[in-house]
């Protein structure tokens, strides 16, 4: 990962806006991170301000940058016109959007799946991106460029029994991201990250055994560290992607290329 202040060449993101939703933690953090060390100002947006506001203070600590903390339910419509409107106000522009946010709640049999956890999770994962996307798409093409990121899941083409309504929130994303880069072309790149095992905060809930599995289910054998999410984010947030529009790029340690996993 870049040290603070070698924001050089083609991933250089000096002057720029971000906004990451999602960005207090895992890999919403290390993206605020990345963006930040390689000189941009980034907004973090979630539920938790608790959360923004910690991982705010130490991000402007170790990089010099401007880190805002702004609290905000993707999952709420009004909410996300909320967001963009105080956004534009207070730095008149987003350069780049990460729509990263979302949630995958457990059920025990889909027959136990409440239509109130259903539209929680159709709404945090899906239907906000999309609203604040068309929110911030629009502004950005009339601005003359952009880059807007999301962040989907191999759950989206290969999804376990404990992950459906998830996997169809993500499989959504994955069809916007093609929709939204032909609509807002040619001054907005629309691109998707596709992670797939990451070992971010919600690993702790993890079975130990779910490890063991990695070594014989994933070819690189393991599950993905939080900031092997920032090479992908780097390229599609910056100059060095401009390029890339309208492509979803697979970070699940090779899994997608075995047969039968999507």
């Amino acid at each position: 990962m870049a040290e603070t202040g070698a924001a050089a060449g083609p991933f250089d993101l000096t002057g720029k806006i971000a906004l990451v939703t999602g960005g207090g933690r895992g890999l919403g953090r290390e993206m605020t991170l990345a963006f930040a060390q390689h000189g941009a100002d980034v907004i973090i947006a979630s539920r938790k301000l608790d959360v923004l506001e910690q991982a705010a203070a130490e991000i402007a600590e170790v990089t010099g940058r401007t880190i805002t903390p702004m609290q905000c339910h993707v999952g709420q419509w009004d909410a996300l016109g909320v967001l963009a409107d105080e956004v534009y106000e207070r730095f008149g522009r987003v350069d780049v959007l990460v729509n990263n946010a979302g949630m995958s709640p457990l059920y025990d049999s889909p027959s136990a799946v409440t239509e109130d956890l259903w539209r929680k999770v159709i709404d945090v994962n899906l239907t906000g991106p999309w609203r604040l996307s068309a929110l911030i798409g629009e502004r950005m093409q009339r601005a003359g460029g952009g880059s807007i990121i999301n962040v989907s899941s191999t759950a989206s083409v290969s999804p376990s029994a404990a992950e459906l309504p998830y996997g169809a929130a993500k499989a959504g994303i994955n069809n916007l991201t093609a929709g939204l880069a032909k609509t807002f072309a040619p001054e907005v790149r629309v691109n998707c990250l596709m992670p797939g095992p990451f070992a971010t905060d919600i690993s702790k809930a993890w079975h130990p055994g779910v490890f063991e599995h990695f070594k014989t289910a994933v070819p690189l054998q393991r599950a993905g560290e939080p900031h092997e999410i920032v090479g992908a984010a780097l390229l599609l947030a910056s100059d060095a992607g401009s390029y890339i529009t309208g492509s979803i790029i697979r970070l699940d340690g090779g899994v997608s290329g075995i047969a039968g996993n999507g």
